[in-house]
């Protein structure tokens, strides 16, 4: 890719005249902070947006692609952080998708079974064809996506945030495939914000700031230091020194909770625990295991079907959104886009959202719009929130600086219980070690408590104070000192491979 530039409709630029390059048998990392252009590059080698300016050289010739088939067919393949699946079909069914071999006028099963079998036994996968998606563990489906592009011919993959909801004992899995891919003729382009896989994985290094490209170097050459000072352009301390929780007054007890996924299966199954003042409690666990439904009976977001959740006290059955907001609970949603924010509305409306009818922000019946500019210019100050102005719709933002938003308007609510849910799914490097500073100075200095589920094993072992592990809906495993316990260990727990007794857990209800 020569000189691409990217600029949108409002003035911002996006990329820069970039000039990026990966060659064959190479696995290359994509690395930058959130709005440094990345998405926006891959986007434009994908045919999902036309660059202003530059060109495009595939094995030497110019191309430009319109749209993804015609990238699909020059050998282009993107696996998406977020999957686009059918969960009720197989993994034939859904890799063949659009390309449908048939037999005669009806679809060719046998044929799809085929194809998709071939292409996992060919690299490894270890992925059967005619298992249905949705008895699939998050790892198993990441490779259907792989499987899928792999079927198209794709010669170039691009992987955007692929551990990201992975175990240790996944992403080892995934890595060891991704360098069979490589030994087969595959170029790999590896987006992630996990700068040790970056430095255990990928042959070199590119660095995007601010739409422009930093620098390009192979890995051998670079430490995880070295790679945060070019994405940030400062040091940025990964390991966090916090004061010992003070344990307070109980904020949150969890009594048998049950809690059933739109399947109507149980998500959770029994689940009791207490939060006291002062104290972040983690989970852990592979995506799907109970985690989400929990944290959306919490905020009211969802229902439980049995059990007691008291906040401060009081039972929040039969309570609605607001109410619960109102006994003191502050709610960081995993899904930002569908959950978190209102994409039409601005940056300073979204800020307000949960607080634009207090007297705090009003002036008689009307808005006191002074004090609503001088409260969203705070907070775009205090957390960095990179935007053109208060007024800008948050949809033009970038993934990171929308989480920001969330987080200050979470974080300024005057909540004593924050949920935080996947806080810093796909944040770079400076915002994960902002936010999770936060959490922790909350809890520290104003005695809050606070739910941290996260994927991340290093972000629930720094940031925790004490640990669940979640497995098909039940605690597996429960720590009351985070320090005991390493990221394989939580691996074992998080896929079932060992089990707490009941006996041992049973303290984590108190």
């Amino acid at each position: 890719m020569q000189n691409i530039s990217k600029i949108y409709g409002n003035g911002f630029v996006a990329n820069k005249d970039i000039t990026f390059s990966v060659n064959e048998k190479e696995i290359l990392a994509l690395v930058g902070e959130n709005g440094a252009g990345k998405t926006t590059l891959m986007k434009i080698l994908f045919g999902m947006e036309q660059p202003q300016s530059g060109q495009i050289i595939l094995e030497g010739k110019e191309v430009r692609f319109q749209n993804p088939i015609e990238a699909i067919a020059a050998g282009i393949g993107m696996v998406h952080q977020h999957f686009m699946q059918a969960l009720s079909l197989t993994v034939a069914e859904n890799v063949v998708l659009g390309i449908e071999p048939t037999k005669g006028l009806c679809f060719d099963m046998e044929k799809a079974v085929r194809m998709t079998q071939e292409v996992s036994d060919r690299y490894d996968l270890r992925v059967e064809a005619r298992a249905r998606i949705c008895d699939l563990s998050i790892g198993q489906r990441q490779k259907v996506e792989i499987i899928k592009a792999l079927v198209r011919e794709a010669r170039i993959l691009v992987l955007d945030e692929p551990t990201a909801v992975l175990t240790p004992q996944e992403t080892e899995e995934l890595f060891e495939q991704i360098k069979i891919l490589r030994e087969n003729g595959h170029s790999i382009i590896f987006i992630s914000h996990k700068l040790d896989e970056v430095m255990r994985l990928c042959d070199r290094v590119t660095v995007l700031r601010r739409g422009r490209i930093i620098g390009s170097e192979k890995t051998e050459n670079l430490n995880e230091r070295k790679i945060s000072r070019m994405m940030v352009g400062r040091d940025v301390v990964t390991s966090i020194d916090k004061e010992p929780a003070r344990s307070r007054e109980t904020i949150l007890e969890c009594r048998d909770v049950v809690c059933l996924n739109e399947n109507g299966r149980k998500a959770v199954n029994q689940i009791s625990f207490n939060i006291h003042g002062g104290e972040i409690l983690g989970i852990a666990g592979v995506e799907g295991n109970g985690q989400n439904e929990l944290a959306l009976a919490i905020t009211g977001m969802g229902n439980y079907e049995c059990g007691s959740i008291r906040v401060n006290g009081q039972e929040i059955k039969g309570r609605d959104i607001d109410q619960i907001r109102a006994l003191g609970v502050a709610h960081i949603s995993e899904d930002r886009m569908r959950m978190g924010s209102a994409g039409e509305l601005s940056v300073k409306e979204n800020l307000i959202s949960d607080r634009m009818f207090k007297k705090e922000f009003r002036r008689g019946p009307f808005i006191d719009r002074k004090k609503v500019n001088d409260f969203a210019d705070a907070c775009i100050r205090e957390y960095e929130i990179a935007c053109d102005h208060r007024d800008e719709p948050i949809r033009m933002l970038s993934g990171g600086n929308m989480q920001k938003v969330i987080v200050a308007r979470e974080f300024t609510s005057g909540a004593n219980l924050i949920v935080a849910n996947q806080p810093t799914r796909g944040v770079d490097i400076g915002t994960c070690d902002m936010i999770r500073r936060k959490l922790i100075d909350k809890t520290r200095k104003d005695g809050i408590g606070a739910l941290l589920i996260s994927a991340d094993l290093n972000e629930v072992l720094e940031v925790s104070d004490r640990l669940l592990v979640f497995y098909k809906g039940k605690i597996a495993a429960y720590f009351e000192n985070v320090k005991e316990v390493t990221e394989e260990e939580l691996g074992e727990y998080m896929l079932g491979l060992k089990t707490m007794n009941q006996e041992q857990i049973r303290e984590a209800a108190g």
